[in-house]
């Protein structure tokens, strides 16, 4: 038995249920991902225990000198595997990553040009319900009625009229590629910086698979779970000259002690993805969503902009006669975790939704190719169109568990992740 299960058996069973859920169903949701067993082990470690407050050398603890190294090998393996000129490992999410730029470059009151939450944006790029559109004064760009793509034109009209101090680039929801040449063109016409999100899209932009926004950009956020597949946690890249005064709005002004065992599991990511194996993987996260979308599409489903560039699309379900928390709900039932998620223009709320978000990085990462993705879109698409069909409804989900069993989790090695390590 292991030491966990001895210790508190009620969260060893709660860890134990969750790695079964994530072993036997389809994981699709965009913005999730599996990690390897060496991320699981560096995340697990005893740099856990360690305080570090400051930076590599410059650190207000003794003891750091270990912790320096992994730090420092984060901060040198991403700069070569998105050419920055300065990084910093620190912040614990991707919203702290935001904060720590718009710290570096705002005044409170001072106005942000963001995504339309509802089109695809973030909170954190200044929705009023967040503390971007609390402290700071958010308005937005969309995208083009017909086309469902960045409506370019109304970013240079939101910029002339508003004379935002920062333009926010990057989407939780949006499946085209993004240009990032005009916003620079528009930013400089405002006087304005531009901080590029690319949260979803990190693990394609590294593997030269989507435009990079780091020569572009002063700024560029992401996480680093989600396509990157590495441990969930945030960064910033920057350009020199914004490096102390992005630093110094990490740690003090966000932040206290850096979570040291996070950033260790970040350097083995950034090293994972730094071989050539890890853009093969993201070729297929490509071709597994753009053969999703073209199944889909047969089966009669509507895509947000007509289809993919990147891992995810929308799918509109406004005539199908369900809503997307109920596809949610019966897909969940059958072993098929998706997201509700409103489409632009939707009549439906937030906690309804007119649509659902599907993404390919962790079911690519259980190995699944263009085959499996034919076969998965079939599933989904019977249950949409038979959802008041329970005996369907089973039958969808003993082929899902056919099919998860075909591509086991961590190998089947999974005892040793959920308590039960003997």
């Amino acid at each position: 038995m292991s030491s966990l299960a001895k210790v508190d058996p009620e969260v060893a069973e709660a860890i134990f249920l969750e790695t079964e859920r994530q072993a036997n169903k389809l994981e699709l949701i965009a913005s999730e991902n599996f990690v390897s067993e060496a991320v699981l082990e560096a995340q697990g470690s005893v740099m856990t225990n360690k305080y570090a407050e400051g930076y590599p050398g410059q650190r207000y603890y003794g003891g750091c000198e270990y912790v320096d190294i992994v730090e420092r090998l984060a901060i040198e393996r991403c700069k070569k595997l998105f050419g920055a000129e300065h990084v910093n490992v620190q912040p614990h999410a991707g919203v702290q990553a935001n904060m720590a730029v718009f710290f570096s470059v705002l005044e409170a009151g001072d106005t942000i040009l963001g995504m339309d939450l509802a089109h695809g944006g973030h909170l954190s790029h200044g929705s009023a319900v967040n503390f971007s559109g609390r402290f700071y004064r958010g308005v937005f760009y969309g995208v083009e009625q017909g086309s469902e793509t960045i409506d370019y034109n109304m970013v240079a009209d939101q910029a002339r009229k508003h004379k935002p101090k920062i333009i926010v680039v990057g989407a939780s929801s949006y499946p085209r590629t993004i240009d990032y040449k005009p916003f620079r063109e528009i930013a400089d016409q405002v006087g304005a910086v531009i901080m590029a999100d690319i949260a979803h899209i990190g693990g394609l932009v590294a593997a030269g698979l989507h435009p990079s926004p780091v020569a572009t950009c002063e700024f560029v956020t992401m996480t680093t779970h989600k396509t990157l597949r590495g441990p969930r946690g945030g960064l910033v890249m920057c350009k020199k000259e914004y490096a102390a005064s992005l630093d110094n709005k990490v740690f003090p002004g966000m932040q206290g002690g850096p979570l040291m065992h996070i950033i260790a599991a970040k350097a083995v990511a950034f090293r994972e993805a730094l071989t050539e194996d890890f853009v093969t993987y993201q070729k297929q996260i490509v071709k597994n969503a753009a053969v999703m979308a073209e199944t889909l599409q047969a089966e009669g489903f509507r895509l947000v902009s007509g289809g993919t560039d990147t891992h995810l699309l929308l799918i509109d379900l406004t005539d199908k006669g369900i809503s997307g928390k109920e596809a949610q709900e019966l897909l969940d039932r059958a072993g098929i975790t998706v997201n509700k998620n409103r489409i632009p223009f939707d009549t439906r709320s937030a906690h309804v939704t007119s649509g659902i978000r599907i993404g390919t990085p962790a079911v690519t990462t259980r190995g699944m190719k263009e085959e499996e993705m034919k076969t998965v879109a079939r599933l989904i698409s019977d249950v949409i169109k038979h959802a008041k069909d329970e005996k369907r409804l089973l039958a969808v989900g003993a082929e899902v568990r056919t099919l998860c069993q075909r591509f086991p989790l961590y190998d089947g090695r999974r005892n040793k992740y959920c308590g039960n390590e003997t």
